[in-house]
């Protein structure tokens, strides 16, 4: 993982390539607790991080959008009580990216030890 944080997220366009399944497999190592899920025929990272309450789980959320924010980077974000379930893919290639797996790293990171999952 300490790869992953220790790099920025890069300005995708259209057209960017998207990973492929070797290069998935490798990023992954580096972030085992997430998934890649299907929807709409869209690739993505997806984690659920647990919480004690709804307070710790807003915090998290927050800071997480801090974090998009500062790599200029979105993922989706349900907060629900006591847990925050985050999803990260890109939306102009409609897929995964590097960026994806470089934010999935950075959340688990914000995550720490404050985690019960």
């Amino acid at each position: 993982m300490d790869e992953l944080t220790g790099m920025k997220c890069e300005a995708c366009r259209t057209g960017s390539p998207r990973v492929d399944p070797a290069e998935i497999e490798m990023l992954r190592t580096q972030i085992p607790d997430w998934l890649v899920v299907e929807r709409e025929e869209i690739k993505r990272l997806e984690r659920t991080f647990l919480f004690s309450d709804f307070a710790e789980a807003l915090s998290f959320t927050n800071q997480v959008g801090d974090l998009a924010e500062a790599e200029g980077h979105h993922p989706a974000l349900l907060t629900e009580w006591g847990s925050v379930t985050v999803t990260w893919w890109t939306h102009k290639i409609r897929g995964l990216h590097r960026n994806d797996f470089i934010a999935a790293a950075k959340t688990d990171r914000i995550a720490g030890g404050v985690l019960q999952s």
